[in-house]
């Protein structure tokens, strides 16, 4: 029983960790307007959360001794709701302040959760990163979906449905807090001669293809509607092609644990989502127009599949709580820094050549490179485990 209310505690955290950032999209326009931004200025507004998406995990592979995981996921939901309270102050230092420490409380959670995972249920790994992907592709669809439907609801302007994402943020913060009294300390001292991540080949393996995997989701966020709307399908439908993407990413994340229950380790599972995402991506730019569909739910389901596994290499490379703590941090700090990349490398090269030709090159050949590694991460391995040569080679 503790263990599912454990995962349903996860669940909370998990519903939000996007809507403070993908739920600005559809009234991007109408703060642009009444706050008086630029189109560079409205851009900022949803880039600055995401590239702090890792701020925390730059820091925490370098605390001697970390925050409990309550202490922190407690912390990130208070900071999450103070800076969805602050961005609404109708004034444009607090929009942007509230948009960077949202990002800053979400690094806090996505760097949090996986060792908590890897502590609490060390045999259902898979199972609960699983669960724990689909909860924050469900929070960050429904937000996106609900806010101009509440807006006209409430009959207000863009600030009241934003800031009633605070409401879920302040119930995750209340039910963590009784296990801050009861709970052992999360991130345990390490033990004499526990490895460092950052000289470790395996967990350069697991940063790199959470990076790439990243770049990939954020390129699907930021030009999926573009791409649809130049293929010929309207504005409207162009969103609705990218909610579908992250629907079907919920789907893609529930084959992780049913999938890799019959392999030996995660190989096969990292060659799945790179072609599904390979074949989704080449789809929507050059097959035919009306088979469009068809491929953004190849695309969804692909980067859904490597979303999960991608979250599942933290706990099941890592020996312990605390090198979960160490990896969470390094993985996801680099990762979304990585990440950052591919929306601005993508719109650069789609401005200089005006087509879609060369970008859906890029995005199949950053594709291609996620096999390197994948297939270095999908081992069955942990952490201090690896040959001496691949430690020397990471070390040097």
């Amino acid at each position: 029983m503790r263990r599912h209310v454990g995962v349903i505690l996860i669940v909370l955290v998990a519903l939000n960790l996007r809507p403070a950032v993908v739920a600005v999209g559809p009234l991007l326009r109408q703060i642009q307007d009444d706050v008086g931004l630029s189109g560079t200025a409205a851009g900022a507004l949803t880039t600055l959360p995401v590239l702090f998406f890792g701020s925390y995990g730059l820091v925490a592979p370098f605390l001697r001794r970390g925050p409990r995981g309550e202490t922190l996921l407690v912390t990130s939901m208070v900071l999450l709701v103070f800076a969805l309270l602050a961005r609404v102050i109708p004034v444009q230092v607090a929009l942007f302040g509230g948009a960077l420490l949202a990002g800053i409380a979400i690094s806090i959670g996505n760097i949090a959760v996986p060792a908590i995972i890897k502590r609490d249920h060390p045999q259902a790994i898979t199972t609960v990163t699983a669960v724990y992907t689909v909860a924050i592709t469900v929070g960050a669809a429904a937000s996106s979906a609900v806010v101009v439907p509440l807006q006209h609801a409430l009959g207000s302007g863009w600030r009241p449905p934003l800031m009633l994402l605070a409401i879920p943020a302040a119930v995750a913060a209340i039910a963590w807090l009784p296990r801050l009294r009861g709970a052992a300390a999360a991130t345990p001292r390490p033990e004499a001669g526990s490895p460092q991540v950052w000289r470790s080949a395996l967990a350069w393996q697991v940063t790199g293809f959470m990076g790439l995997q990243s770049l990939l989701a954020y390129v699907t966020s930021g030009w999926l509607p573009s791409i649809c709307q130049d293929r010929g399908l309207s504005e409207a439908a162009g969103g609705y092609a990218l909610g579908l993407s992250s629907l079907l990413q919920a789907a893609g994340a529930f084959l992780v644990p049913v999938i890799g229950r019959r392999f030996r380790d995660q190989r096969p599972l990292v060659a799945l989502a790179i072609v599904l995402t390979a074949a989704g991506y080449a789809g929507s730019i050059w097959a035919p127009a009306g088979s469009i569909w068809l491929w953004i739910v190849v695309l969804g389901l692909g980067q859904g599949v490597g979303f999960a596994t991608a979250l599942s290499f933290i706990g099941l490379r890592a020996s312990d709580a605390h090198v979960t703590a160490q990896l969470s941090g390094m993985a996801q700090g680099v990762g979304y820094v990585i990440a950052a990349l591919g929306p601005l490398a993508v719109g650069a090269v789609h401005d200089a050549t005006h087509g879609w030709t060369a970008p859906g090159v890029l995005v199949l050949a950053v594709s291609a490179l996620m096999f390197v590694p994948g297939f270095g991460a999908g081992r069955e391995r942990t952490i201090g485990e690896e040959p001496r040569a691949e430690r020397h080679a990471a070390a040097v």
